[in-house]
């Protein structure tokens, strides 16, 4: 039996995103794990904070809801859901698919004490560790977040951000507003932006 955690999902939140995950693959053996088992194994390691290892024994196997999580990230799945869904809500109060203004800012987020990689201090806020620069709309849903060194100036994280942004391409076709903090002003990023996202 399969113990309730506060990251599962319901069986009504499953039904609504079970069309958005891919189809099994032909050939081979028949799925034989649950999407929703799956979804929720995948939940609790990201609201827990654990290693896949470490996720309790009444949920799938680690090895299967690692690789599947692995290959949702690399075919586009997660961003495909979260595009759907962003949509969803938007057009549940009555507002376009496509957002026209966007809120960019970034958090530098302190690295934990038994991370090995080399750790980057930014001076301004005085934190060793990285930076998450996010992008947003105006209902404060994400578009897009980049984790990069906390070194990294805000100008040049806004630019990584916002290129991403533009890759989405019809997903953000009505976007022609940036709203940002004094961490990004200047004349080059606008510059920048005029001349390479127009």
């Amino acid at each position: 039996m399969v113990e309730f955690y506060s990251s599962n999902l319901t069986r009504a939140q499953f039904d609504l995103i079970q069309p958005l995950l891919p189809a099994a693959k032909p050939g081979g053996c028949p799925r034989s794990t649950s999407l929703w088992a799956l979804l929720n194994a995948i939940f609790y390691v990201v609201t827990q904070g654990c290693k896949w290892r470490d996720s309790p024994g009444d949920l799938p196997a680690w090895q299967t809801v690692s690789t599947y999580c692995r290959h949702w990230r690399k075919d586009g799945t997660w961003q495909a859901m979260h595009a759907r869904l962003r949509a969803w809500i938007r057009a549940a109060v009555g507002r376009p698919d496509s957002p026209s203004e966007v809120i960019l800012d970034r958090q530098t987020v302190p690295t934990v004490a038994m991370v090995q990689q080399a750790v980057v201090f930014d001076r301004f806020k005085a934190t060793k560790g990285r930076k998450r620069h996010t992008a947003v709309e105006t209902l404060g849903l994400v578009m897009t977040v980049r984790v990069t060194a906390a070194s990294l100036p805000e100008r040049e994280g806004g630019k990584r951000v916002l290129q991403r942004l533009s890759d989405l391409g019809a997903k953000v076709c009505r976007l022609y507003l940036v709203w940002v903090d004094g961490g990004y002003t200047g004349q080059p990023l606008l510059q920048w932006v005029m001349d390479r996202l127009r």
